[in-house]
């Protein structure tokens, strides 16, 4: 016969945990959540899932509108554009190019701005001093600007641009990582390990970096937010993907021409983008929402 228990054993959630309970206290963010959670589904099985290829020209079907339109055609459910190109395969497939990729972007930038933070946030004297003024002065710039002047330097194209808002995200996480051990480093607990003999990387690993992760991963969002917004920014400007592919941006500046006649070939991808940073800027703005009430609480 088994023992029964005597004393209950209280469980404390992890810091990840608690943040979740209070981040699906907020029903709008709970929608927003599941946007970003559809948009990134969608980012990974869109290439098979699309009704048509992207860059399959229907030639019989040149700017067909909406299937709801009068003159629409259910196989063509948003619709053609000017060379008979299924606009929802194009915006699903998008989806992979815009968003997707803005999530490997972020992703890279977080791994290498939290390495060379946590580092900064460990020395002194000159070169600590020489690091923050750096990343005062980068911050400075507007991030489109950055990537345009490093595009320009690289060329055009949608690899350099991912490479061009790589290298603009990551003096951000630098920034937001430097601060942030630093705040933790002064803390009682650290003071309690080092007297236990841990070293600095010891107590980074495993005391600090727990402590901070939320707040990464509240940057994270705000950068891939930035982030959508300059890969089609650079796409509608030409310098980055290029034509035939159905990045939202370039999806933009190609239909441009025929607005008048076709506007659904302009105002679904502008409404795509708007969609994905919306979402993004939702479950962004409730992880600040919910770092605030952990941190009353």
């Amino acid at each position: 016969m088994g023992r029964e228990k005597i004393y209950q054993e209280e469980e404390f959630p992890t810091p990840l945990l608690q943040l979740w309970y209070k981040f699906k206290q907020t029903p709008v963010v709970m929608v927003g959540f599941g946007c970003f959670v559809f948009l990134v589904t969608l980012a990974i099985f869109a290439p098979i899932i699309t009704p048509y290829p992207p860059v399959e020209n229907h030639l019989n079907d040149i700017l067909l509108p909406p299937s709801w339109h009068a003159n629409g055609d259910v196989s063509y459910l948003l619709g053609t554009d000017n060379l008979g190109r299924d606009m929802l395969s194009r915006l699903m497939h998008g989806t992979s190019l815009t968003f997707g990729l803005s999530f490997v972007v972020v992703i890279i930038s977080l791994i290498v701005g939290v390495i060379i933070g946590s580092i900064s946030a460990l020395t002194e004297g000159v070169k600590s001093s020489f690091l923050n003024h750096f990343l005062d002065v980068i911050l400075s710039i507007p991030s489109l600007l950055m990537a345009i002047i490093i595009v320009a330097i690289l060329g055009p194209g949608l690899s350099n641009t991912l490479w061009a808002i790589v290298m603009v995200l990551i003096p951000q996480f630098i920034h937001i990582t430097r601060n942030a051990v630093k705040e933790e480093f002064s803390k009682d607990y650290v003071l309690a390990s080092r007297l236990d003999g841990a070293g600095s990387l010891r107590i980074l690993h495993y005391s600090i970096f727990p402590n901070i992760i939320e707040k990464l991963i509240s940057q994270a969002t705000l950068a891939q937010s930035a982030a959508i917004l300059d890969i089609a920014a650079l796409g509608f400007l030409g310098l980055g993907a290029q034509i035939p592919m159905s990045e939202w941006g370039a999806m933009l500046a190609s239909g441009i021409d025929y607005f008048y006649v076709a506007p659904w070939t302009v105002y679904l991808p502008g409404l795509a983008i708007l969609f994905a940073v919306v979402a993004t800027n939702l479950v962004g703005e409730g992880m600040r929402h919910a770092l605030k009430l952990r941190k009353e609480s």
